[in-house]
């Protein structure tokens, strides 16, 4: 049984922001906390710039271990953390809640994807500082 925090990743769709953060978590941040990422409505893929840019970036292929999913379907968690799309989830019960408050890039560029990338990995090395055992 694992004694790390589990740390929810929380957007209205669970396509883009919540899954690039779920999968820099488990890459990053694995040692640490244990990432999931949810959704208060689903698409039937992730986002697809999402995929082929972490793909490039980090040879992760997120559809192979990731899929969208609801915020009842994902485990009781420590830590919830909304992307910045006003999501108020006020079932998902935690200890420890915060806003990223980063733009979705749905259908922007590769530069602001990437922009977003960059910024959704220092908030996961920031995070796995703060959580690490002392």
């Amino acid at each position: 049984m694992s004694n790390r925090p589990k740390v929810a990743f929380i957007c209205v769709h669970n396509s883009c922001r919540s899954q690039i953060a779920e999968a820099l978590g488990k890459h990053l941040a694995g040692d640490v906390f244990e990432s999931y990422s949810a959704g208060t409505e689903i698409k039937h893929q992730i986002n697809q710039d999402a995929v082929r840019l972490m793909k490039e970036l980090y040879d992760i292929d997120m559809e192979k271990t990731q899929y969208s999913k609801l915020l009842t379907e994902i485990p009781p968690v420590d830590i919830a953390i909304t992307m910045g799309c006003n999501v108020q989830c006020p079932h998902l019960s935690c200890k420890h809640r915060e806003d990223w408050g980063l733009d979705d890039p749905t259908g922007k560029s590769d530069e602001e994807f990437k922009k977003v990338i960059l910024a959704i990995e220092a908030k996961i090395k920031e995070l796995k500082l703060r959580l690490k055992p002392k």
